[in-house]
């Protein structure tokens, strides 16, 4: 069963859009339809099947050497289908989406400055505000000073 997931390969993907726009021109079917291919490749965990098509153009296209060097270094990180039955996500999106509403939203203002210390300080409050940890962080930090 896949995940429902429809964004879990976007990162990934598209360096394979890139190699496939620059070898067949952007938005044409023939990229589209090669993208596809690999991207149901990778899905798949079909790593040498889509090693072998990315290096069919390789020594002409630089996006499709980089990715075979990807795909060769990182293929024990590639088990994606063990990954999803594990009930694992496989996308950096929520990552991404926390670092926005974490530290984006508070540090990224016009006439903002922090110091190193300061931003440490206050984007640990924020983590643990936002985890639904507010006020086991207060209870922590009193356990630790009558103990002191």
């Amino acid at each position: 069963m896949k995940p429902q997931n429809t964004h879990r390969f976007r990162r990934r993907t598209e360096h394979l859009n890139k190699v496939a726009n620059v070898i067949y021109g952007k938005g044409s079917p023939e990229a589209e339809q090669w993208a596809s291919q690999r991207k149901q490749e990778l899905d798949d965990e079909r790593l040498e099947e889509l090693l072998a098509a990315l290096r069919q153009h390789a020594d002409t296209c630089k996006d499709a050497k980089t990715c075979v060097g990807y795909v060769e270094r990182n293929r024990h990180r590639m088990r994606y289908q063990e990954f999803h039955a594990m009930g694992l996500c496989t996308t950096s999106n929520i990552v991404e989406s926390g670092c926005k509403v974490i530290f984006t939203t508070r540090f990224k203002h016009s006439a903002m400055h922090w110091s190193v210390v300061g931003a440490n300080k206050i984007l640990a409050l924020r983590c643990y505000k936002r985890s639904g940890r507010f006020e086991d962080f207060f209870e922590r930090r009193s356990q630790q000073k009558v103990a002191a």
